[in-house]
């Protein structure tokens, strides 16, 4: 009985190694960020500060086997207080009702990744470009990191964020494309 379980460890050790190791996000070292137009001639830069997330990669092959993210939609900041108490509002993320956004990982081809996005009642597939996956590195403390980002765009009509206002020029207050950057480190779980 007791070398059937050293082979049953066994085998889930190896089983670990071919797909790759599981690391938890470190936040301190990470940001989820997006970018909209405002008024079709600048970029407005915002960011959420309260974020977890998991993932686990072959650091040779550089692919994942899962990626999963949560967002605290509330604790979004675009360095405006009144601005972020209008995106928390009902006529954007409606953060009363919607509290959280997910993010899951669905497929990798090479550098392109498609992620299921909920936002609101709403749940998609998104296309996304992976770039600049490190080599795992050991930190002072032991701890072995690695890192990625992940770059893409919505419509965020298609996750029934409506809100606009038409300009006298013609143009709108808001872009309905938003850019969504994703800039992770992770500790690998021991």
């Amino acid at each position: 009985m007791k070398l059937v379980k050293v082979l049953a460890l066994s085998a889930m050790v190896g089983l670990g190694s071919l797909y790759g190791s599981n690391y938890n996000v470190d936040t301190s070292h990470s940001d989820i960020g997006f970018k909209a137009k405002h008024m079709m001639i600048s970029n407005v830069k915002g960011n959420f500060e309260k974020f977890s997330g998991t993932f686990s990669i072959n650091e040779k092959t550089k692919r994942f086997s899962a990626l999963n993210g949560w967002v605290e939609v509330a604790s979004l900041t675009t360095q405006d207080a009144k601005r972020d108490d209008h995106l928390r509002s009902a006529n954007f993320f409606d953060v009363a009702h919607y509290p959280s956004m997910q993010m899951k990982l669905i497929k990798q081809d090479g550098d392109d990744v498609k992620m299921q996005l909920s936002i609101k009642d709403v749940t998609k597939v998104i296309d996304m470009q992976l770039e600049d996956v490190s080599s795992t590195i050991k930190d002072p403390w032991g701890n072995t990191r690695i890192a990625f980002e992940l770059h893409g765009a919505i419509n965020r009509r298609d996750f029934n964020i409506n809100f606009n206002q038409l300009l006298e020029t013609g143009g709108l207050l808001v872009s309905d494309k938003i850019k969504i950057d994703i800039i992770i480190e992770g500790i690998q779980i021991k």
